[in-house]
């Protein structure tokens, strides 16, 4: 069989398989806006959060192919994509679990370079009761069949011809996902630059602001620090802890305070004409960071964040 007929054969399965897509328009808004004002004191799901975000039309079967364990509470997935799936970094999926009502919300953490290298994407996904989360963390296994749609307004994809922009990267918890997603695809845009001799992309500073409980629940926290050491003229990261109980990682003492990232850490990263900010993590901190971002000068459209679960 051959892998378009393998991919055909799949979708049609899921037709049976899956609860029935969300009936969305592709595009419900214009896209970039992201919305700063949605509450409800009841908690909605995925598809509610997002009704007024961007998401592509198409439904593509997928395949997980590998399981990693990345904390003792997040396991990152990575699945064998449909050969026509396509996402920016930074955007998430609607992620359909045959046999599941509730669809997931899980925003990549990968770069768009990964997928069109090796077919793969990579979700990593926090334990909870949340059906699809729960699916995940007890019933996912490789060779597990689901079904995903790209959606969302916050991602990063500059054109060669943009000016350079320093990229300033805020991240709490697992709000990590979507921001690693962007510093990985800004890695590979130096690794073009590298080999063109520096004709392919305007590539300005990165820093990456990120908290966690303890060092344990920093992810991706070895691969961070490697950009760092690679590209040490464009890349810095601060890692914060704010319940750190046993010895720190002689590795990570470089780059590792411990509490909550300040605003005095983040106005020295503020350059009102250069800087754009993403910040992605729980909503009183992202509200928190806003303010003091716009207090530096930093333009309301150059802040930009996710705060829908």
């Amino acid at each position: 069989m051959t892998i378009p007929s393998v991919w055909s054969s799949a979708a049609r399965r899921f037709s049976l398989l899956c609860p029935a897509p969300a009936p969305f328009g592709c595009r419900l808004r214009d896209p970039g806006i992201v919305d700063r004002h949605m509450s409800s004191k009841r908690k909605m799901d995925h598809l509610e959060r997002t009704a007024n975000n961007y998401r592509q039309c198409a439904l593509y079967p997928a395949q997980v192919c590998g399981i990693i364990n990345e904390s003792e509470t997040v396991k990152r997935l990575r699945i064998a994509a449909h050969p026509d799936f396509r996402f920016k970094a930074g955007q998430w999926v609607d992620f359909f679990i045959p046999g599941v009502e509730k669809v997931g919300g899980f925003s990549m953490c990968s770069s768009p370079g990964l997928l069109q290298r090796e077919g793969i994407i990579e979700l990593a996904v926090k334990y909870s009761k949340h059906p699809p989360a729960h699916w995940v963390h007890t019933l996912c296994a490789v060779g597990s069949q689901v079904a995903m749609r790209v959606g969302g307004d916050f991602f990063f994809d500059p054109s060669p011809s943009d000016p350079a922009v320093d990229v300033l990267l805020v991240a709490g918890g697992v709000g990590i996902n979507p921001l690693y997603s962007i510093l990985l695809h800004t890695t590979d845009l130096m690794h073009l630059n590298r080999s063109s001799g520096g004709r392919d992309y305007n590539i300005g500073s990165v820093h990456l602001s990120y908290s966690a409980k303890n060092t344990q629940e920093l992810l991706f926290k070895g691969s961070i620090v490697e950009a760092c050491r690679e590209f040490p003229d464009k890349f810095s990261c601060d890692f914060h802890v704010t319940q750190q109980s046993t010895d720190v990682d002689p590795s990570l003492t470089p780059f590792l305070s411990r509490g909550r990232i300040t605003e005095e850490e983040l106005r020295a990263r503020v350059d009102p004409q250069k800087t754009l900010c993403f910040l992605c993590g729980p909503p009183p901190m992202i509200e928190q960071h806003s303010k003091t971002l716009l207090d530096s000068g930093l333009p309301k459209d150059k802040i930009l964040f996710e705060k829908w679960w």
